[in-house]
């Protein structure tokens, strides 16, 4: 066989739903040199590493850690080890990652309940309490930014409604968190899980976690330690989580004082998601989201401006992806393989029945800026006039550097 070359990937600019281009420093932190999983530096490093995602996520949960593996490992690892089989689950729908919460639900046997609004729209609280009403689940698992359709479900009122009712609060912030508000406490959440690729600037592959007490009760009532690191009077529930890299309570037990070996922590990966929260924090996070915020107001303005039609509620609309309606008459892949090749700049279609009906355009993380948002627009103009669409010139350049400056 042929040995390929080094890697080499072409110069991108990523202004699609995610993943985005990383901060330079989250790259080279990745770059560190590795330690052992016990070593001193490793263990602080790891400490460290939870007490700043607990400012990130608005908490003060102890347990508060990473899950090695993808933001959906980290969706997985919250549902297996909070439901047990038969559980009843409310999955309120409205994209297509809602319905990957229900499916995650489905595969850990619970009972799963389902309600659905249309895409482009969120649900209000008086909808979800009648569905908790209704169901009585032990959960609800609810998306909070849903990137297939670009809305921001509202999270303020929904804990107290859960409390209320003796429900246990889950939420995907993956596509949200960092450049949209989350008040973890605040907002009576028992558990959330994110990724790293999308507003916090960093790769894919590993998913922050946090549990508020009343979830950690549940996760160590279905305790299990495996018999070659098991110690006296380690206990053993019957219905313990049927996932072993995905049991929270062995992964809690790895993260905190025990330190009882479950699997070699992916070291360089535990230093992107480090660096992803620090500069976030040192930014300081309001900050970050009002940078989110007037990126994503920039690119709002500048492709409406371009006379593209935006899809869904506006209203309730991520700051970091807007959706727009791809023109009639423009060969949607085409046109979006023609910004890639001649421009180098990705964006994203959808899913399902927004599949090559719109194109999302995300503001995130590092590339939530002044530059990448106009060099998209003039790049988009440009391929809009290509395949034969009438933009006006200009326009959409023009009307996000006024909200840059204010004027918007």
């Amino acid at each position: 066989m042929t040995i390929p070359g080094p890697i080499d990937p072409p110069a991108r600019l990523l202004m699609g739903p995610g993943p985005i281009s990383a901060y330079p420093s989250v790259l080279r932190a990745m770059s560190a040199p590795l330690v052992g999983q016990y070593d001193p530096f490793m263990t602080h490093a790891m400490g460290e590493t939870q007490e700043l995602y607990r400012q990130v996520w608005g908490t003060t949960n102890d347990a508060t850690v990473l899950i090695d593996g993808t933001s959906r490992a980290g969706i997985e690892a919250a549902l297996v080890s909070l439901i047990r089989p038969g559980d009843r689950v409310l999955v309120p729908v409205f994209g297509r990652f809602g319905h990957l919460l229900a499916e995650i639900a489905e595969r850990a046997l619970a009972e799963v309940h389902t309600i659905e609004t249309a895409w482009g729209q969120v649900f209000a609280p008086s909808a979800i309490e009648e569905a908790i009403v209704r169901v009585r689940p032990t959960l609800l698992a609810l998306v909070q930014g849903d990137t297939s359709t670009t809305m921001n479900q509202p999270l303020g009122d929904i804990g107290a409604i859960c409390a209320k009712h003796g429900v246990l609060f889950y939420s995907d912030a993956t596509a949200s968190l960092g450049g949209n508000d989350f008040e973890a406490d605040a907002w009576g959440l028992d558990a959330a899980t994110a990724g790293l690729q999308k507003c916090l600037g960093g790769p894919s592959g590993s998913a922050p976690l946090t549990l508020s007490e009343r979830a950690v009760e549940v996760v160590r009532s279905r305790s299990k330690i495996e018999a070659g690191i098991r110690e006296d009077g380690d206990a053993s529930a019957s219905d313990f989580v049927r996932s072993n890299y995905f049991d929270l309570g062995m992964i809690l037990d790895y993260w905190g004082p025990r330190r009882l070996n479950h699997h070699t922590e992916a070291t360089s990966m535990l230093y992107a998601a480090r660096e992803c929260a620090r500069v976030l924090l040192l930014e300081g996070r309001d900050a970050a989201i009002e940078r989110h915020r007037v990126a994503g107001a920039a690119m709002l303005a500048g492709v409406e401006a371009l006379g593209l039609v935006v899809f869904g509620d506006v209203a309730h609309k991520m700051n970091n992806v807007v959706a727009v309606e791809i023109p009639e008459g423009v060969p949607g892949d085409a046109a979006r393989q023609a910004l890639l090749e001649d421009f180098g700049i990705e964006i994203g279609t959808s899913f399902g029945p927004l599949h090559g009906r719109v194109w999302r355009i995300g503001t995130m993380g590092y590339n939530a800026r002044k530059d990448a948002v106009l060099t998209t627009l003039a790049a988009l103009e440009a391929i809009l006039r290509r395949f034969g669409a009438a933009v006006p010139a200009g326009a959409g350049v023009e009307a996000a550097a006024d909200v840059f400056a204010g004027r918007g």
